[in-house]
Formats: C-alpha cells, structure tokens, sequence
C-alpha cells in the first residue's frame, strides 16, 4: 500500500499513524485559525472596552498554566493519552456552545476561561502522542506537524471570508464548528497503549533537573518567553486595529495567513539555517528583528507594509523557537526533556497572559502606539538572551578569548 503525499509507512506503528495525527494536529489549529484573529472582534461587537477584551484574553492564559500540568500528568497515568483528547474536545466544545447563551463581561470570561482549562492539554497531548511515534516507529515529526500550520491558514482565510460577509457574528459559529472536528479527531485518534515517558506539561510538577537550574538556560528560557510574549498585543488586537484602518476580513485572514506561511518556511529550511548559523547568533538575530517589527508596526504602511511585516514572524517567533529547542537539546539529557519543555511552556504561558493582561490598558491609552512598550518588552528579552550567551559555558571561552 503507498502512503499518502508528505508522510511515509512506519513498521509497527497503528495503521495510518501519521495521517490520523496529521488531522489530530489540524482541528486545534483550525480552532486557532480562527479565535486567535476573530476571537477579539467578536468581543469587540458587544461593546466590551479594550482592557476588558485584555482582561478575557488574558486569563485563560493564566489559568492555562497551572491546570495543564494536572491534565498531562493525569494523561500520563491512563491506559492511552487519547482518551484526554477525547475528554478535552467535548467539553471546549460544551464551552463554544455556552458562550451563544450570553453578550455580558463577567459571563463570558467565566466561560471562556474554562475554555482555557478544558482545551489547554490538547495540543500538547497532541504532541506527546506524536513524540512517541516519533521514537518507537521513527515518524517524520515535521511532516506531520505542517499540516496544522496549513489548516491554521485555512481556518484563518475563511474566518476573513466569512467575517466579511457576516460580520462579527459569525466567530462563535466558527469555533463552534471547529471544537467539533477536535472531537472527530480525537475519536480518530491513534491509541499507542500507556506512555512511556511523561509528557511536556505533566513534568512541570517534577523540580527541574541541576542542568536546567543553570543560569545560562534560565536567562535564555526567559528571554526567548518574553520575546514570544511581546507578540500579545498583535494577537489582542492587531485584527481590531486593521479594521478599523479599512482593511476586509479577508485582507485581515491573509495577513495572518502570511506570517504562518513564512513560519512554515522558516521551519523547511531550519536544518540549512542551523548548520550556518551559531544557535546563540539566531536568537540574537530574532530578539533584534522582534524590535523593529514593533517599532515600524505604528507607521501608516497600508496593506503591503503590513503583509511584510506579518512575514516577520519567521523570524520573531520560527526561529527563536528552533533556536532554543536546539540548545536544549545540547544542554539537557534526554531522560529531563520533558522537564526542560515544561518549564518553557511555563515561563511562555506566564509571561505571555500579563503582557495579554496589559496590553488591553496600554491599547485602550495609546492604541496602536502602545506597540512601542511591545518593543521594550523585546528587549528586555534581547537583554536576557545575551546574558544567557554569556553565562553559557561552552561559549565563554570563544566570547572573551584566552585568559
């Protein structure tokens, strides 16, 4: 039998391992594809204020943090990890539906922060699930992980699309819809049998190893987080602002459509990138451009400037993460990886829910100018990430020369 285009046959995997996770990957990111961008417009046609629509967003993202831990290590003790992506799906679902029910503040962050909780250990379940095909039937990870960025464009376009010609209106019937195919996918899911390892979130409830406690890979961790979370404030309200600036639904779906789209490039050509670059030098590079994206997005640039912009992202959030991956993978022991990625998901989920939780005061006091304080806000990162670089053991000698 020939597999389909992009993916391979694995001995002893369940049949049609890579497919069937190809669309476990994909409905969350069409969830994505849609809230990230809409989400926000939609609160925004109930007249609720910028830092209130600050203040939804944010939580979830709060709450995240400490309930998805519980959830993997739960995961981690079933018979198979699939049965929480079962769990998840019906209840973000249960959610999505609530939310029709209601048009005031305090409701909707009630229910969209059990959203947060309930859907928060489905990607990196997801994820887990994959890793360990990844190393019992050696599945091409990347081949499979591409098509969740594609469905986020997909999503994303037709969200634009149809918020244009429905307005605002049409997110909750979006999400809805799109909670329904996480559900599909989970029942589709394969089932592998009890992990064998623990999954990312369930080893943050394990102190970190000696290695991680290292002061070089703390300062990166926080650095690369807190670039990652100076993009919040694009996220709350870059599709609020292009809105109001005249731009269509489906101009707006294509400009976040453009950064996925460099993202997916960036991570095709990453191998090449690494084999060129120092690992330090591209975290650099990405905290620097982070800052100017920030710095430029307040200039009237019309719909090109913004789609250049946009394309950015490969290298303000792509690159960074291949970066630090990397260097965990040189710095830390297989047996504590999935310790080193917990934390990361920590210090990202942290980090990322206050800079959410301020932007909607600075967006709502400076509108787009508030970008600006994004920018600083990447440079504290910049800051981190050089003085993690030269803390860096293996580093040192080459960066101050012989004693």
């Amino acid at each position: 039998m020939n597999a389909p285009p992009g993916f391979v046959l694995t001995a002893g995997a369940p049949r049609f391992f890579a497919v069937r996770m190809a669309l476990v990957f994909s409905a969350p990111m069409m969830v994505n594809g849609v809230a990230l961008p809409f989400f926000p417009v939609w609160l925004e046609t109930l007249s609720i204020s910028d830092f209130q629509i600050g203040i939804v967003l944010a939580v979830p993202l709060f709450v995240r943090v400490f309930t998805a831990p519980a959830a993997g290590a739960h995961a981690d003790r079933l018979n198979d990890r699939a049965t929480v992506l079962v769990w998840s799906g019906l209840l973000s679902l249960a959610t999505a539906l609530a939310l029709f029910s209601t048009q005031a503040f305090w409701p909707i962050l009630l229910l969209y922060s059990l959203q947060g909780i309930v859907y928060a250990p489905y990607m990196p379940i997801a994820d887990a699930v994959a890793l360990s095909g990844v190393r019992r039937w050696n599945v091409d990870y990347g081949r499979i992980r591409v098509w969740g960025s594609l469905a986020f464009i997909l999503a994303t376009m037709a969200g634009g699309w149809l918020s244009e010609v429905h307005g605002g209106a049409i997110v909750l019937p979006a999400m809805a819809f799109c909670f329904a195919l996480t559900v599909l996918a989970a029942l589709i899911a394969p089932r592998i049998g009890r992990p064998r390892r623990p999954s990312p979130i369930a080893a943050l409830a394990v102190s970190p190893a000696g290695t991680l406690r290292q002061r070089d890979i703390q300062l990166m961790l926080v650095g690369v987080a807190l670039v990652n979370a100076s993009h919040a404030m694009l996220y709350a309200f870059s599709a609020i602002y292009w809105s109001k600036r005249g731009f269509s639904g489906t101009e707006i779906g294509l400009l976040w459509s453009a950064g996925v789209f460099a993202e997916v490039l960036l991570f095709v050509f990453a191998a090449s990138l690494r084999r060129r670059f120092d690992l330090w030098t591209m975290m650099i590079f990405g905290c620097l451009v982070t800052i100017g994206r920030w710095l430029l997005f307040p200039a009237d640039m019309g719909f090109a400037g913004y789609f250049a912009l946009q394309c950015l992202h490969a290298f303000t959030f792509a690159i960074l993460h291949i970066a630090v991956q990397s260097r965990l993978v040189e710095r830390v022991a297989e047996e504590r990886e999935g310790a080193a990625q917990g934390v990361y998901f920590f210090y990202n989920g942290i980090f990322m829910a206050l800079v959410t939780f301020a932007s909607g005061y600075i967006y709502a006091w400076y509108g787009v100018d508030g970008f600006y304080l994004m920018a600083l806000v990447a440079a504290a990162g910049l800051a981190c990430v050089v003085a993690g670089r030269l803390a860096a053991p293996r580093d040192r000698a080459a960066l101050l020369g012989p004693e």
